[in-house]
């Protein structure tokens, strides 16, 4: 949970940055960078989601999922401003120097477990041969005898060690660049792994979640200035950002849009259980979460004109929560499904193992701006490597 309440934190102390964010003067470049900031926030929830049905399937991946229970949801918010509030104070305290050096490593090593998991699939299918099957095994353990004692048993091949290479590179070139690109390409790995690994075990759980950081959100982007202190005071992966001078500029460009994770992965594993629960009802359609996932893009889209309108920071969930949540409910209730979908319960055996075929890419609507970011959940380090327990 450590793990889980930094990233939470980090996440949602983006959210009083996008108040200071200048807004370029050309209107084509608001349009690219706020329109590609949407873009970028709808492949991890698309595609999390249809892994997170894919890694019920597999042994190996289930070992990594995390459920989230209604205690757990209950408790997040409380967890996390206690965070929040000790990560102000640590800046307040001691040399914000050290503090980023610490944060860079730790998401150093976070980053590059995630893309290696992240692009281990697609590698899996641009080597399929079996020069890249050879499967190798490292194991410590403690002790001799019966008395011995497993500490560490991880299971890869050569595919693995490829992607870890690769993510290295990419690594690298952040500690050292920080540049835009490769801080969202780990933000990009954070999110799918966020939507593909946690699991909320029922649609209560996923309101009390969703509920709970409703009101932590407004609280801290409205209520105090903490999150403004610890925005500016740290440099970590965990928002995607977009230059608005880009067409002016070019890579080079520095006036950022940003959108933090929490805004992606707190809706986005919401959606995914949406999408199982419309496989548990067998019905051979994916209605719930076509809506939800069209309730995503109306809700951002909403923050991002509320924001430009009013030149403030806007608490993302304030307009993603009642739409995500409102409209599958408002439709569960046409179709007379409410009491299936509040009955649904993610089952010790997932049935999702015998579903067939995955839901096509819903249209995306056209949007502006965005707005605040939210609290993000981490699901820990996300091994490329498969770990045998």
């Amino acid at each position: 949970m450590a793990e889980t309440d930094l990233n939470a934190t980090l996440a949602v102390a983006e959210a009083a940055v996008n108040a200071t964010t200048k807004v370029p003067s050309t209107p084509e470049g608001v349009a690219l960078a706020y329109g590609s900031l949407v873009v970028m926030a709808l492949l991890p929830i698309f595609f999390g989601s249809l892994r997170s049905v894919k890694s019920a399937k597999s042994k190996a991946t289930s070992e990594m999922t995390e459920t989230i229970t209604s205690r757990d949801a209950a408790r997040f918010p409380i967890i996390a401003s206690c965070t929040l509030f000790g990560l102000y104070l640590f800046f307040k305290v001691f040399s914000q120097e050290y503090i980023n050096l610490l944060l860079s490593m730790y998401f150093f090593v976070l980053g590059i477990l995630a893309l290696s998991h992240t692009i281990s699939p697609a590698m899996a299918r641009v080597f399929p041969g079996p020069a890249f099957a050879s499967q190798y095994q490292l194991l410590f353990t403690q002790g001799t005898g019966e008395a011995r004692e497993e500490i560490l048993n991880y299971e890869f091949d050569r595919k693995d060690l490829f992607c870890l290479v690769l993510s290295s590179v990419v690594g690298v070139w952040y500690i050292l660049k920080k540049h835009w690109i490769a801080n969202n390409l780990f933000g990009l790995a954070f999110a799918l792994n966020g939507v593909e690994l946690l699991h909320l075990n029922n649609v209560c759980t996923g309101c009390i979640l969703l509920g709970g950081l409703f009101i932590y959100d407004i609280f801290w982007v409205f209520g105090t200035n903490v999150m403004v202190t610890v925005a500016k005071s740290f440099e970590a992966p965990i928002k995607l950002v977009f230059p608005q001078d880009l067409l002016q500029r070019g890579l080079e460009a520095s006036n950022f849009a940003m959108l933090g994770l929490g805004d992606i992965v707190i809706p986005g594993i919401f959606i995914a259980l949406l999408l199982r629960f419309d496989i548990s009802l067998k019905k051979n359609s994916r209605t719930y979460f076509y809506v939800s996932f069209l309730a995503y893009i109306l809700g951002l889209g909403l923050t991002i004109f509320v924001m430009h309108t009013f030149k403030h920071a806007q608490p993302a969930l304030l307009y993603l929560v009642p739409a995500c949540i409102g409209l599958p409910v408002l439709v569960a209730l046409l179709k007379g499904e409410v009491k299936e979908m509040f009955n649904y319960e993610l089952p010790l055996e997932d049935p999702l193992a015998g579903s067939d075929d995955p839901p096509q890419t819903p249209p995306i609507a056209s949007v502006g701006e965005q707005g605040a970011p939210t609290p993000l959940p981490n699901p820990g380090p996300s091994q490329s490597p498969r770990r045998r327990r």
